[in-house]
């Protein structure tokens, strides 16, 4: 009985040690997550653009997605490094300075092999799965609940823009179907009009937007901040008015919003769900 007892806290400690204590997170969404997960304090490196939490802006700053600084994130001695699939090949970087790294990709997948899979990967990684399983459980029971109030509702054709060229309807990028937010857009009783485009964010023309005609238009465009005034709004009502053909438009359901929970693939996604169906179907409580 004693050498049992023995051994289970023998086990306990070893995995407490194998546990990262020291971890550097490369973009906002691993961030929250890891703070969702109650992991805040064992985080030493952020991006420059992890806003949220706000205690998150007090970490060492690493660069950002595209251009890391490896020699900070190495000054940091982390023994985990928690990375999103990119063009900059950074997982190959650091691995070459013998830094221990974590690979997920959040980005261009659903909800279920983006972002419930990256928070079992997370929380498996950290010791925290227990905790990762609760978080899930947490964010499919209030999807469930925006998608049950959306569905006494008729879908409106929604388009969501998530950049353009400044103060002008060229250069428009949306969310096609292979992003999460696609998923997201439908859960709050929305109908992506570009559903059907194969790339999770592909580049669309005016005209296209003039054929699918869109009752309803989320504009994040070339906000940068986290906050959009009252002006900005305007403008962006203003530069639509250009397209008047539109139903959007002509029915004044021109909305200009902040870029981020929306983007940010991770636990603020039912905050993200609740907000679009707030756009989408406002008579809903």
């Amino acid at each position: 009985m004693l050498r049992r007892g023995f051994i289970s806290l023998l086990l306990a400690a070893t995995l407490a040690v194998a546990q990262p204590r020291r971890i550097v997170s490369t973009t906002p969404s691993i961030t929250e997550l890891l703070y969702a997960l109650g992991l805040g304090d064992r985080v030493v490196g952020v991006t420059r653009f992890c806003r949220y939490p706000p205690e998150a802006q007090k970490k060492t700053i690493i660069g950002d997605y595209i251009n890391p600084n490896i020699e900070v994130i190495a000054s940091l001695k982390p023994d985990l490094v928690i990375v999103q699939q990119n063009p900059v090949r950074l997982t190959e970087r650091l691995n070459a300075m013998h830094l221990h790294t974590l690979e997920i990709d959040q980005q261009n997948t659903g909800l279920e092999d983006g972002v419930y899979k990256s928070i079992r990967t997370v929380g498996d990684a950290t010791g925290a799965s227990a905790r990762a399983a609760q978080l899930i459980s947490t964010i499919r029971a209030g999807l469930d609940s925006v998608r049950s109030k959306a569905a006494a509702y008729k879908p409106k054709r929604v388009m969501f823009v998530v950049g353009r060229s400044p103060g002008r309807l060229d250069g428009l990028i949306v969310v096609g179907r292979a992003s999460y937010l696609n998923e997201v857009i439908a859960i709050a009783g929305g109908e992506n009009v570009f559903r059907d485009a194969v790339a999770p964010y592909p580049e669309i023309s005016l005209e296209s937007v003039i054929g699918r005609n869109p009752e309803v238009i989320v504009d994040i465009g070339d906000m940068s901040e986290d906050v959009v005034t009252e002006q900005h709004k305007r403008e962006i009502i203003a530069l639509w008015r250009r397209a008047p053909v539109l139903a959007a438009v002509q029915q004044n359901r021109v909305f200009a919003i902040a870029p981020d929970m929306f983007l940010v693939p991770g636990p603020r996604v039912v905050d993200a769900a609740r907000a679009l169906l707030a756009i989408f179907h406002p008579e809903a409580k």
